[in-house]
């Protein structure tokens, strides 16, 4: 199977224009769910690929507005590889997304390959998917506490460079998972001095972090990206969808793509022992 029978055609694409501004991005970013949103430039007429902008150059660049300035050049791939090709990009690079493109000086924007679209090949029996979860998971697994206020879990979640935290109660057991997507979807611009409301922890609260404190009373004095301080109970997912080490790569494909998340936890004997991302699952392909 190759990359063009898999991917995102263009024309199904919705992309960001230079010049352009921060609101584009968080507005697309909020309205799909995406991770990263394409970025084009006419040239004489031409749409060509310049690079992509994710939320995570939004959260780490709060006081950038320019667009040209928020993206990055990121590796593409042509229509004829293969989807082991772009598998082993995806997994060679950490990359959710890889545009496809087609000429060298000014490369035009083909379409778009996505993780979820290998998944979904693996799903359907497009694509090797045999091996099981065991042999995938990652032993690792990034976790938060019910009661953490939200901006904290989301440094918790960009420190450990994954997508999502266990969420575990005061037990230590397993209550639900918070993803970046969850936070994007609540996450708002602030611009010049707008007052804070009750976002951002108090001086007196046990979980007011300088990072997460106001600057000059309760006032930001520049644009910046505000999150919801209430704890991370209110907006994670509770019900979670969990697997087995036995379970295939297919099967968990299958139960990514009905339940429309990127991760599983692995679980043995009902302890939580690891976590399925759908990353992983490419390293079977």
């Amino acid at each position: 199977m190759n990359v063009a029978d898999a991917m995102t055609p263009a024309e199904k694409l919705v992309t960001v224009s230079l010049p352009g501004t921060r609101d584009d991005v968080l507005t697309y970013l909020q309205d799909h769910g995406f991770s990263s949103v394409p970025v084009v430039k006419d040239v004489d007429g031409v749409s060509v690929f310049r690079g992509l902008v994710s939320r995570d150059d939004l959260i780490e660049n709060p006081d950038e507005d320019q667009l040209a300035l928020l993206m990055r050049e990121v590796p593409t791939i042509g229509t004829d590889a293969t989807l082991s090709e772009a598998a082993a990009l995806m997994v060679r690079e950490g990359a959710r997304r890889v545009p496809v493109t087609s000429g060298a000086e000014q490369p035009t924007l083909d379409g778009i390959i996505t993780v979820t679209d290998v998944i979904r090949a693996i799903a359907r029996g497009n694509a090797n998917g045999e091996a099981t979860v065991g042999l995938l998971a990652t032993a690792e697994v990034n976790t938060t506490y019910i009661e953490t206020p939200l901006p904290v879990a989301e440094r918790e979640i960009y420190y450990s460079n994954v997508p999502y935290a266990v969420v575990l109660d005061d037990d230590a057991e397993m209550a639900g998972i918070i993803t970046e997507a969850d936070i994007v979807k609540v996450a708002r611009v602030v611009e010049g001095e707008d007052n804070t409301g009750e976002s951002i922890a108090e001086q007196d609260s046990e979980w007011a972090w300088e990072g997460i404190k106001a600057v000059g009373g309760r006032y930001l004095p520049t644009r910046n990206v505000e999150i919801p301080v209430e704890p991370v109970s209110e907006f994670m997912t509770a019900d979670t969808v969990t697997v087995s080490k036995r379970r295939t790569a297919k099967e968990a494909a299958q139960e990514m793509i009905s339940s429309d998340i990127e991760q599983i936890p692995l679980v043995s004997g009902g302890e939580l022992v690891g976590m399925v991302r759908d990353i992983d699952l490419l390293e079977a392909v």
